[in-house]
């Protein structure tokens, strides 16, 4: 069973649920971060010893009767996973891939984020590989984690696509937004697990599915390993993550969407939708603008746009040039605090 969900309609005029991915019922049974691109899939032989490479860094994260997964990502000893998994617990218990286990403490949880940083008595766990950026959608993956008690386990698919949010919580200044998304399977107690590229490379932290009730095969959701990394240093640094919110969902300028819209230009990013109540709508910004510059940072990609925004605090006024009917604009936006 699920130990935690959370349910979040979707904007719109059709109801959607989503659902954390963990943790579930017991049954009783700092690595540099990498930023080459993606390498060519190895041949399925190859599979076993990228697992095998990578297992004693994805742990089993028990709490109480429960339990979620979590990826060790600094020497020390330290683990993210989601802040549903430990929830309000201030000490858990991890259980590593050669069934030992050993006791953890909670340093910091986020709820707006849904991460978390822990500290395994064990100082001596090997940190996983991270990459920081995006991969494309068709590149395939792993996923590696413990759903339904069956520790350890690993199942594959591909990124489904990039720049995705929980269903309604961008209306809310929920910071779960540009998530990938995955047909790797994710089921309950794979959140805080690994999402792996084919060299063996974290590239997101399992999150959440759309459970089988509403319709969905296979869609599930990862926090991508820049965001991921960069909220764990905040968390460490002290305790608590403040995120700007500006109230759009940006997507990838395709060639054939920049044509259409008569751009001009393929390079910046595509505003998908805008909270209506949010700072950017206030600025003035709508769906099918193209936006080209933040503060004094060219944006040409979606890993550029979140990159500026990594720069931004709540409250700052924000220059941001952006295009509309191939005419360049400008407009200055004060981003909110998503914070809980």
């Amino acid at each position: 069973m699920i130990c935690r969900s959370r349910w979040v309609a979707l904007l719109g005029s059709g109801a959607m649920l989503v659902a954390t991915a963990g943790c579930t019922a017991d049954d009783g049974g700092a690595a540099p971060a990498a930023t080459s691109p993606a390498v060519p899939a190895p041949v399925a032989a190859e599979l076993p010893q990228i697992v095998a490479r990578l297992q004693p860094s994805v742990v089993t994260v028990r709490v109480g009767q429960g339990f979620g997964s979590g990826v060790v990502f600094r020497d020390g000893g330290l683990i993210l996973t989601n802040e549903h998994v430990v929830s309000d617990q201030e000490n858990v218990e991890v259980a590593l891939a050669d069934g030992t286990r050993t006791p953890a403490r909670v340093v910091a949880a986020d709820a707006v984020t849904d991460l978390a940083v822990l500290r395994a008595e064990r100082a001596d766990l090997p940190p996983a590989p991270f990459r920081t950026d995006l991969p494309p959608p068709g590149e395939p993956v792993l996923a590696l984690g413990s759903p339904l008690g069956f520790l350890n386990s690993v199942t594959a698919g591909i990124v489904s696509g990039v720049g995705r949010e929980i269903p309604g919580s961008a209306s809310q200044g929920n910071a779960l937004v540009d998530l990938i998304q995955t047909d790797a399977a994710i089921s309950p107690g794979n959140s805080g697990g690994a999402l792996v590229d084919y060299s063996g490379r974290v590239i997101g932290i399992n999150d959440a599915y759309l459970p089988p009730q509403t319709g969905a095969v296979s869609i599930g959701f990862a926090i991508p390993a820049a965001t991921a990394l960069d909220i764990a240093d905040d968390l460490l640094d002290d305790g608590r993550v403040t995120q700007p919110y500006l109230g759009v969902a940006v997507a990838r300028l395709t060639p054939q969407i920049a044509r259409s819209l008569n751009a001009g230009t393929d390079r910046g990013v595509l505003v998908r939708d805008v909270d209506p109540d949010g700072p950017a709508a206030a600025a003035g910004l709508r769906p099918a603008d193209i936006v080209t510059q933040v503060a004094d940072e060219r944006i040409d990609t979606l890993e550029a746009f979140l990159g500026a925004l990594r720069s931004v605090e709540p409250g700052q006024r924000v220059s941001v040039t952006y295009l509309r009917d191939g005419d360049t604009r400008q407009a200055t936006v004060v981003p909110t605090a998503a914070t809980r």
